[in-house]
């Protein structure tokens, strides 16, 4: 039920009129509740994939609910709805590659800031078997999530190093999120390249793909997930936000605790359909240090210049400071209310 819904239902017993139903919504603000006692109604959006798992544990385990939250999760098909359902106002926190925040601010004209850090892809450049090598991709097919951001350009990046150059000697083919560039290169082999990440990574080789490396080993460092929001919703909503990236952080500390293992492979089964097998190696790989969680989705300043960089020589243009993206005063006053 949408929040306007409950709140016409569930004042006094009574049906509001839709006049006072919007005056009230108004009042309050998109994200807070009715009533005192109830909780912050927040719509966080996010990819259908294993780097979503301490969304679905924070919200299985209740830590969203301790810290105040009922939290409406939205899994998105692709990074493109993605954008334009926040700059929509369809939801209030991203969680996503933050090269996403930099095409929103720099292409789409929207006033987003970053503010947390939260992993570095845990990609890898997946290939069709009669691929040997990335030479070999000349006059194929690579898949894409959007052609303007993250992953792709670390792809086209990728290429370049190896002398292919984007529309001329290979093309690029835009399908969505990682599970559509997985099924993408499953139902046809002329779909011969894609980044991929967990836990298509682990299922790739049953259908005979390879890995040609890791985007980390092949690039140097990279910010890529992180949490993204409207800067004038955040400026709005200063204690909601603090509160929200708390409740993640302690939900990621949670992932991340061994002794939950178990509970977190179940959740990667259940959620994302996959084997025990794929789910117990899906989740080590997304506890290996350097590969998987960034601890406390730590901000990694190093990896997010070398993203800044990457943009700048794939797109045009010089790369920014990375000031003008990014707001790391609501992290660090989350993380008070953590205790570190």
């Amino acid at each position: 039920m949408s929040y306007l819904a409950q709140l016409s239902s569930s004042i006094g017993g009574r049906t509001l009129p839709g006049c006072l139903v919007l005056a009230c919504a108004f009042t309050l603000g998109a994200v807070t509740a009715g009533r005192a006692d109830e909780p912050t109604v927040l719509r966080v959006n996010a990819f259908p994939q294993a780097k979503t798992l301490p969304l679905h544990a924070g919200i299985a385990k209740g830590i969203f609910e301790r810290r105040g939250f009922k939290i409406e999760l939205q899994l998105t098909e692709n990074s493109r709805s993605q954008r334009d359902g926040l700059a929509g106002g369809k939801s209030d926190v991203v969680h996503s590659a933050v090269d996403n925040a930099l095409a929103m601010i720099e292409i789409g004209k929207h006033d987003v800031v970053i503010v947390t850090g939260g992993d570095s892809g845990m990609n890898e450049f997946f290939v069709q078997s009669e691929v040997k090598s990335f030479a070999d991709m000349r006059g194929r097919t690579l898949v894409v999530d959007a052609p303007d951001t993250a992953y792709a350009l670390q792809a086209k990046k990728i290429l370049a190093q190896n002398g292919l150059k984007d529309g001329t000697d290979y093309k690029v083919k835009p399908v969505g999120a990682g599970v559509y560039r997985f099924k993408a290169m499953v139902e046809s082999k002329d779909n011969a390249a894609a980044i991929l990440n967990l836990p298509f990574t682990v299922q790739a080789g049953q259908f005979g793909m390879k890995s040609l490396g890791r985007t980390i080993d092949l690039l140097g460092p990279y910010q890529a997930g992180g949490v993204f929001v409207m800067r004038g919703w955040a400026r709005d909503n200063t204690a909601v936000l603090e509160r929200y990236i708390a409740a993640f952080v302690e939900s990621l500390r949670w992932t991340r605790d061994p002794a939950n293992r178990a509970e977190n492979i179940a959740l990667l089964v259940e959620k994302l359909k996959i084997s025990g097998r794929e789910a117990e190696r899906t989740y080590d790989l997304l506890m290996d240090p350097g590969f998987g969680f960034t601890p406390d989705a730590r901000f990694d300043l190093e990896g997010f210049n070398n993203a800044l960089a990457l943009r700048a020589e794939i797109e045009g243009g010089k790369p920014a400071a990375p000031e003008r993206y990014i707001d790391l005063g609501y992290y660090e006053r989350a993380m008070k209310l953590v205790g570190r």
